[in-house]
C-alpha cells in the first residue's frame, strides 16, 4: 500500500516538472508552423543546416549579439518569427522588435507574428493585443504572461524610450535612417542594459559598403558557411566567382570547387547544404556571432544557380540592376566604382559624330541641362535613344552676363534650333532643365522658364540624397520647379563612366569638358558616428559641365513619348505638317 502510494506520489511530482527544455532549433520544428502568407514552404517548419548554426548561436549563453548579413530567399525574417515564439512561450521576458517604417511594423505583426500564431496550436492565443497608451500608431504592443512584445518602427526613435527589453531583435537595418536623436540601432541597444543576458539580434541585406550590417559583421567573429566538395570533400564557401555555365546556356550553370576545381551540378546542391558548416574566420572575437549567408545555398527552387545565372546575365548591363542582384542575391554590399575617373581616359574615347550634321542614327530624342554662372551660361546636350548608351553631343558655353536678356535670348535660339536626323526627319531639343539653385538666380531663370513650360524647358534645383528620384516636381507655390536629385544621378553617372560605354562623347568635346566632367569624387564622411556617402569636389577643380549633364540626365526623365513611333517619324523626310490656323473676322458677320 505504501509502496503504491509512493509510486503515485512521485508520478504526480514529475508530472508537476517542466518538460526539459529543448535546443532552439529543435523546438522550432517541433511547435511552430508557418502559414502560406509567411513562408513560400507552409506548414512544420523544417530547418536547413544554415538557420540550425544560427539558433545554435541564439542559444549559446556566452554570446550576447547575433550579426546576420544576408541575402534574400534564405528564410531569415521566418526565422527571427520562430525565435520570438520560442521566447514568448519558453522564456516570457521584455522583447522590442525595430523594423524601418511604421508600414513594416504593421505588416509584420499583422502578417508573419499573428499568422505564425495563429497556424501553430501550441501557440494559438499566448498573445493578447494592447493598445498603446500614446496612441501612435508608429508602436504595436502585445502582452503574454512575463512579458511582452514591442514593435518599433526606426523613423520613430522616441518611442524606445519607454521600453526596456532583454530581447532586442533589428530587422533590415541597413534601411534604418540616422534622424535627429542619433542612430536608431544604438537607441535601441541602451535599452536592453538592464539585463545582463539580453540578446540583441541583428540582420540585413547590405545595400552600400560601410553600411550597419556591414559594420556590424566587421566587429564580429565573422562565420561563414561552407559545404562539402561531392568529389574531393574539402568545405568551402559557395561565391559567385566560382558559379560558371557555358555561353549562353545559364541553366546549365554549376558550382566550380575551390579545393579541386571539378564542377558541381545543381542536383548535388541540397545534398551539400544539408551537409554544410559554419566557420568563424575571426575566432578571437567573443560573444559577437556574424553570419555572411547568400542565396547561392538557399535550396529553394527559385534560387537555384541556373536560374540565378539567368538573372545575372539580366542584370549585369546597367549598375542600377546589378547592385541589385549584388545585394538581394549575393548578400554583399554595393562598392561603388572607381571614385576618380580619369578624365584622359574618357577623352581618348571620343567618336566622329555631334551636332549640328552628325547625329548618330541611335538619337531618338535630344535633352539639354544649364549650369548658370555670373558670366555665362554653360549647355550641354545629350541624345537618347532605346538603348542604354547615352551620347553627349556637345557642349556651349555662352557668355555674357547672367541678368542680361541678350544672353539668355542665345539660349533661347540655341534651345530651338532644328537639327536633321540621319533618317530623314528632324530633331529640336526635346526638354531642358536650368539650374536656379545657386548664385541668386532663381528669380532670373523662373522668368526665363515661366513662359516656355509647354516646351519642357523648366527651372530645377539640386537636393543632396542618394535615394532622392532623379526629377520630382516641388510642391512650392509660385513658379514651377522641379527638384533634382543630384548625388543620385552623379552615383549612376560615375558608375556607368567606370564600368563601360554607356556615354558616348562627340569629338568636339573640348579637354575642358573632361576636366570638369569629372571634377568630383564620392567619399565617406563620418555623421555621429555613422559612415555617410556624398560627393566632393576635388580641390582646383570646376565643375560646369558636370553640372549642366546631370541637368540634361535629370531632362529626360520630362520626355515620356514612344520611342517607336518617333523612329518611324524620323524615317520620314517631311513630317506631318500642322493645320493652318484660320482667324475668322467678326466684322463678316455683321
Amino acid at each position: 500500500m505504501n509502496d503504491a502510494l509512493t509510486i503515485t506520489r512521485r508520478r504526480a511530482l514529475q508530472a508537476l516538472k517542466p518538460p526539459p527544455v529543448l535546443p532552439l532549433a529543435d523546438w522550432i520544428e517541433s511547435t511552430i508552423h508557418f502559414p502560406a502568407t509567411v513562408s513560400a514552404l507552409p506548414g512544420k517548419v523544417r530547418l536547413w543546416s544554415y538557420q540550425r548554426g544560427i539558433c545554435d548561436a541564439i542559444d549559446d549563453p556566452a554570446i550576447s549579439r547575433i550579426t546576420v548579413q544576408k541575402s534574400a530567399r534564405i528564410g531569415y525574417t521566418s526565422l527571427l518569427t520562430a525565435v520570438i515564439a520560442n521566447y514568448v512561450a519558453n522564456q516570457p521576458c521584455p522583447i522590442l522588435a525595430v523594423l524601418p517604417t511604421q508600414d513594416d511594423c504593421r505588416d509584420y505583426a499583422v502578417g508573419d507574428i499573428e499568422g505564425t500564431f495563429e497556424a501553430s496550436p501550441a501557440l494559438r492565443g499566448l498573445l493578447d493585443a494592447e493598445a498603446d497608451e500614446t496612441g501612435r500608431s508608429t508602436l504595436m504592443s502585445k502582452r503574454y504572461p512575463g512579458g511582452s512584445l514591442k514593435l518599433v518602427a526606426a523613423k520613430s526613435p522616441r518611442n524606445l524610450r519607454r521600453h526596456n527589453a532583454k530581447i532586442l531583435c533589428l530587422d533590415e537595418i541597413d534601411g534604418f535612417d540616422i534622424g535627429q536623436e542619433g542612430d536608431p540601432i544604438k537607441l535601441a541597444e541602451m535599452r536592453t542594459l538592464a539585463f545582463p543576458d539580453r540578446k540583441i539580434l541583428a540582420g540585413s541585406t547590405p545595400v552600400f559598403d560601410h553600411g550597419p550590417v556591414s559594420r556590424l559583421y566587421a566587429e564580429s567573429d565573422q562565420r561563414i558557411f561552407e559545404i562539402p566538395c561531392p568529389d574531393c570533400g574539402g568545405f568551402s564557401e559557395v561565391k559567385w566567382a566560382n558559379i560558371t555555365w557555358p555561353d549562353g546556356k545559364p541553366e546549365e550553370a554549376a558550382w566550380a570547387c575551390p579545393c579541386c576545381g571539378s564542377l558541381v551540378a545543381e542536383r548535388h546542391k541540397a545534398a551539400a547544404v544539408a551537409q554544410g558548416r559554419w566557420r568563424a574566420t575571426m575566432s578571437h572575437v567573443k560573444g559577437h556571432a556574424g553570419f555572411r549567408i547568400n542565396a547561392l545555398v538557399s535550396p529553394h527552387a527559385n534560387a537555384s544557380w541556373g536560374i540565378l545565372a539567368a538573372e545575372f546575365t539580366r542584370a549585369k548591363d546597367s549598375p542600377a540592376t546589378l547592385q541589385t542582384f549584388v545585394n538581394l542575391v549575393l548578400g554583399e554590399a554595393w562598392r561603388e566604382a572607381q571614385d576618380e575617373i580619369d578624365e584622359h581616359e574618357l577623352a581618348a574615347k571620343r567618336e566622329p559624330f555631334g551636332l549640328p550634321d552628325r547625329i548618330p542614327p541611335e538619337v531618338l530624342v535630344i535633352s539639354a541641362g544649364v549650369d548658370c554662372q555670373d558670366d555665362r551660361l554653360e549647355l550641354v546636350f545629350l541624345g537618347h535613344g532605346k538603348g542604354d548608351a547615352v551620347f553627349i553631343l556637345s557642349h556651349h558655353v555662352i557668355w555674357g552676363p547672367v541678368d542680361s536678356d541678350a544672353t539668355w535670348l542665345d539660349l533661347d535660339s540655341a534651345l530651338k534650333t532644328i537639327w536633321r536626323h540621319p533618317a530623314g526627319g528632324i530633331l529640336t531639343c526635346d526638354a531642358c532643365v536650368i539650374d536656379s539653385g545657386d548664385g541668386g538666380h532663381a528669380d532670373i531663370v523662373h522668368s526665363f522658364t515661366r513662359s516656355r513650360f509647354g516646351r519642357r524647358v523648366v527651372s530645377g534645383k539640386g537636393v543632396s540624397g542618394f535615394s532622392r528620384p532623379f526629377l520630382a516636381r516641388s510642391s512650392t507655390k509660385g513658379a514651377p520647379l522641379f527638384l533634382i536629385g543630384v548625388d543620385a544621378i552623379k552615383a549612376q553617372l560615375f558608375n556607368r563612366l567606370a564600368r563601360g560605354n554607356a556615354f558616348r562623347f562627340s569629338a568636339d568635346l573640348e579637354p575642358i569638358f573632361f576636366e570638369q566632367l569629372t571634377s568630383e569624387r564620392r567619399v565617406v564622411r563620418y555623421f555621429k558616428g555613422q559612415p555617410a556617402r556624398r560627393f566632393e569636389r576635388i580641390p582646383g577643380k570646376r565643375a560646369e559641365s558636370l553640372d549642366a549633364t546631370v541637368y540634361a540626365l535629370a531632362a529626360r526623365q520630362l520626355i515620356g513619348m514612344n520611342l517607336d513611333r518617333r523612329e518611324e517619324e524620323l524615317a520620314s523626310v517631311t513630317l506631318p505638317k500642322k493645320p493652318a490656323n484660320v482667324i475668322k473676322s467678326a466684322w463678316l458677320g455683321r
